[in-house]
Formats: structure tokens, C-alpha cells, sequence
């Protein structure tokens, strides 16, 4: 019995535009990773499945209970709730409260039931997951990691058929990411994981990819779906060769004819010029030739035209397959000394004084637990948050990419950002940028409000590292919403880059490909 399908579903917009259609899913395994390039509908086919979004066209069938957790900033910052009314506790520890200021009202040994130890039960769990002892703590003072943490401890908490977590390992450290692992190993549910993380798809038994193509199902974890993209490219890339060779001996053997055609048509006119063969004769020699020559020519042209379909379909392929490039740019190498703190305490997160420099050229790794205060450092050298004593001194601009991409205006087009936000860039080479994240032709007049997480990552990083003043970057989790390829495509950029970066990621791998050579801990 499958735990989910959906048969013939299809997703269009208000403008007609189609993001995919006829898609079947069946998910048998327990434990599956759905994956794709940013924009290609991903969350929006988890939200089908769940039935926040009714498909355009098509059916769903769902397990009895499902829970969702949705990247998307938590609506825990907006509002005053508490752990304990966030996970539904509250009424329990009041009628605790209640008790043991001496009120006997029945209803309150109603609400508590046999959580008498709930208070040091929750206590030590949230203790033992990161998260701060106290109960009434506010959610919104929570870090984004700790945030995460708790939402999903709340998840697996439940007892549902199928979880759809959808980029979970965002803001997590590493101890929280290895929480993550451990608690969807021991969930005794159904995953279905949307992920660009490699750790977390690793743990997968089956790999979905959605393209403009389709949905692709490879019977493996990553390493597997990896290995099986990477054969799946070179052989395009054969057929490819194949079918261009094809064209080019089918265009010789053209050519051939027609000059074959052309002698036969001279010798023709001679003989008829000099009279030493009949006309009649001649003019039959003549109509057979031009009816052998005529289904030749049919014959070329249908097998042309078939040669064309399919090496337009095979560059439809390889265009999904290749990997896209991120180019950002070079700045002069630079060795000054341009952010110094001495003996700071931050305002929020690590309570010892911080001691630090940091070089024009330098690329440093920020490392540190949920909650130690890294992007409170970052806006601390931006002067959006100032240290509780110690002294700042920054001799540079700045240039800080936040979480949520602040700096791309909804309202205008990806090359109307690029051209207002970058002074001095011209037409023609925003275009060349922006085609080379896969915004070609009339794509770059697609306004920002439309963007995935990933696509605006990879626009905001363009803005940021095509500034005239050549800002020290610092990056707050830039991987956080690119697929496999950007994120590949990102780190390899940063580390061709000549200038310098403070890089908040927890993703080891990705610092270490973006070329880090600098690493302060906050732990």
C-alpha cells in the first residue's frame, strides 16, 4: 500500500504559465529526498501533497495524518507565545503552578492528569536538544537554529503517518544537524525530505529530482543518485557527439549529391547540344534523375529534421544536467587590517570578550552553536547592534547578505535590480551575469517577488559582489537555499574570489570548497 500518490498533477500560474504538468508520484519507501534546481516547484509540489494548494489539474491520495515543516521564516517572530504555549504545555504548568499554591480546584488535577514531573521532564529536554531550560522563554528571542530545533522536536513528537520537511537542516549547527539525523532515524513515520543538504540525503533510500522534464526517480541515497546524474551527463553528452557527427556527414553526403547532380545535368546538356542521343531519351535519362534525386532529398530532409528533435531534446537535457557559473568580482589583493575588536561582549549570545582582526583578503569561517551570537557579530560590524563594552574599529565599507534577502526590491525585475543596485554596470553585462545563474532572454524581466529562496540568493550574491566600493562580504548562511548545483557553483565562486568574506555556514564541506582560510569559533 503506498503511503502516497498522486497521479496526472499539474501546477499554473494566474498568467497561464505552466510550472509542470502530468506528474505521478508513488512513494513506497520510507524514507525519500525529493531535490531539483531552485524554481523548478518544489515546495509548491509539497504543498499539493498536503493540500495547502489544490493542483491545477490531477489527483492526490494522502496517508490519514501528515505534518509539514515549512522553511519559510517561522511566524515565531512575529508574535509573543512562549515554548510552553508554542508546543501546547502551558495549561499543564499552570495547573502545576496552581496546585502548589495551594488551590484544590478539581479541574486543575483534570488539566495535569499524570504529568506531575512535566516541569523538570521538559526542563531536561529542552536542555538536551539546545534549547533554553526555561519554558516561558519567548520563541521570538529565539536564534534561527534554536527556532528550527524546536519546531521540529514539536514534529517528531507527533504521532502522523508522514512528515514532508521541507529544507530542515537550515540554521542548524553541526551537533543540531546530527540531532536532526538521529531523530529522523528514530521517527517511526514516513520522510519525505525536500534537501539540498548531501548529509541529511545521504540517509535517504530513494532520491527524487524534479526538472522542467519531469520527475525522475533514482533508487538509491545520494552517493547513488550522484554516481547515476554523472553517467546520466556523459552519456548526453556521447549521444550529443553522436548526433552532431550524424548532421555533419548527412550535410557532406548533401553536398556530394548535389555536385554529382550538377555533373549529370552538364553531361546532359552536352549530349544534347551535339545531337549524338535522342531527346526523347535524353529528357527520360533526365526525369528519372530528377526523381531519384528528389527522393533523396526527401529522404535527407526527414531524417534532418529527425536529427534536429532529437538533439534539441538532448540539449534540453544537458542544459538541466550542466552546471550553471557564478561569476563574482575580482577585487585588487588586499593585506590591510580592516575590522578590529578588542575585548568586545556582544549584546546577544557569547558572554567572553572577543578579541579579533580581520584582513581585507581574509576569508573566515564564523563558526559556533545556535545562540553564540553570529549574526549579532555581523550587524555589530554593520552598527546595527553595538558591543556591550569593549571597542570596534572597521576601516572598510561593508556589504551584508542577510537570511531573507533584504536587498532585492520585489517590485523590479532581476535586471532592473542589478542595474539599480550595481552603479555603473552596464546592459549588456548584467545580462551575461544573469544568464550565467540561468536567467537568458526574457527571463530577466521575471520581478523579484516571483523568485525561489535559491534564485534570489543567487541574485543578491551578484548585487553584493558587484558593488564599486569593493565591500568586505559578510555572508549569513548564503547556502542555506540553493540546490545541489548552486550550492556547488557558489562555493567555487567564492573561492575564485580576490576579495574578502566573513562566512556564517554550517555547512562544512561548503566553507571548506568556498576556500575559507581563516576560522574563529564564538563557542
Amino acid at each position: 500500500m503506498p503511503i502516497l500518490n498522486a497521479f496526472n498533477i499539474s501546477h499554473q500560474f494566474d498568467n497561464g504559465e505552466l510550472l509542470f504538468e502530468h506528474l505521478s508520484i508513488t512513494m513506497n519507501t520510507t524514507r525519500v529526498g525529493l531535490v531539483g534546481k531552485n524554481g523548478v516547484g518544489k515546495s509548491i509540489l509539497a504543498s499539493m501533497l498536503t493540500g495547502k494548494i489544490t493542483p491545477s489539474s490531477g489527483l492526490v491520495n494522502r496517508p490519514n495524518s501528515f505534518a509539514t515543516y515549512h522553511q519559510q521564516p517561522s511566524e515565531l517572530l512575529s508574535n509573543d507565545l512562549n515554548i510552553a504555549q508554542f508546543i501546547g504545555k502551558d495549561r499543564i504548568l499552570e495547573a502545576l503552578r496552581q496546585i502548589e499554591a495551594g488551590n484544590c480546584d478539581s479541574r486543575w488535577f483534570d488539566l495535569i492528569n499524570d504529568e506531575w514531573e512535566l516541569e523538570a521532564q521538559l526542563s531536561k529536554e529542552l536542555s538536551s536538544i539546545g534549547l533554553p531550560q526555561d519554558p516561558y522563554f519567548p520563541c521570538a528571542k529565539l536564534s534561527g537554529g534554536q527556532m528550527a530545533r524546536l519546531q521540529l522536536w514539536q514534529l517528531f513528537n507527533k504521532r502522523v503517518d508522514l512528515l514532508i520537511l521541507d529544507e530542515p537542516s537550515n540554521h542548524l549547527d553541526r551537533e543540531a544537524k546530527q540531532w536532526l539525523i538521529e531523530s529522523m532515524n528514530q521517527f517511526d513515520g514516513s520522510i519525505l525530505l525536500i534537501s539540498h543538504d548531501r548529509q541529511l540525503l545521504q540517509e535517504m533510500d530513494e532520491i527524487w529530482e524534479l526538472s522542467r522534464l519531469g520527475l525522475q526517480v533514482f533508487g538509491g541515497n545520494y552517493d547513488f543518485y550522484a554516481t547515476q546524474k554523472q553517467t546520466e551527463r556523459q552519456a548526453v553528452e556521447r549521444q550529443l557527439a553522436s548526433v552532431n557527427k550524424q548532421q555533419k556527414r548527412l550535410e557532406e553526403q548533401y553536398q556530394r549529391n548535389q555536385e554529382k547532380a550538377a555533373q549529370r545535368a552538364s553531361q546532359g546538356n552536352t549530349l544534347r547540344k551535339n545531337g549524338s542521343q535522342s531527346k526523347i531519351l535524353l529528357d527520360g535519362k533526365k526525369e528519372s534523375a530528377e526523381g531519384r534525386a528528389s527522393n533523396r532529398n526527401k529522404s535527407a530532409q526527414l531524417r534532418q529534421a529527425h536529427l534536429e528533435r532529437k538533439e534539441l531534446a538532448l540539449k534540453s537535457r544537458q542544459e538541466q544536467l550542466s552546471p550553471q557559473k557564478l561569476y563574482l568580482l575580482d577585487t585588487h589583493n588586499r593585506s590591510r587590517k580592516v575590522v578590529s575588536i578588542y575585548d568586545g561582549i556582544l549584546s546577544f549570545g557569547r558572554k567572553q570578550p572577543i578579541t579579533l582582526q580581520i584582513f581585507a583578503n581574509d576569508k573566515m569561517h564564523l563558526l559556533g552553536r545556535n545562540g553564540s551570537g553570529k549574526s549579532t557579530l555581523l550587524k555589530t560590524l554593520l552598527g546595527n547592534s553595538t558591543l556591550s563594552q569593549g571597542e570596534l574599529q572597521v576601516s572598510t565599507p561593508l556589504y551584508y547578505l542577510d537570511q531573507h534577502f533584504g536587498i532585492i526590491k520585489h517590485e523590479l525585475s532581476l535586471l532592473d535590480n542589478l542595474l539599480a543596485l550595481c552603479h555603473g554596470i552596464k546592459i549588456s553585462d548584467a545580462r551575461t551575469l544573469l544568464a550565467g545563474i540561468g536567467f537568458r532572454r526574457d527571463s530577466v524581466h521575471r520581478l523579484g517577488q516571483t523568485l525561489s529562496g535559491g534564485e534570489k540568493m543567487k541574485l543578491a550574491m551578484l548585487i553584493a559582489s558587484h558593488q564599486a566600493t569593493h565591500p568586505l562580504l559578510l555572508l549569513d548562511e548564503p547556502d542555506n537555499h540553493l540546490d545541489l548545483d548552486s550550492k556547488i557553483m557558489l562555493a567555487e565562486a567564492l573561492n575564485a574570489y580576490q576579495g574578502g568574506y566573513v562566512l556564517i555556514s554550517h555547512d562544512q564541506s561548503f566553507a571548506e570548497e568556498s576556500g575559507v582560510n581563516r576560522h574563529f569559533d564564538l563557542d
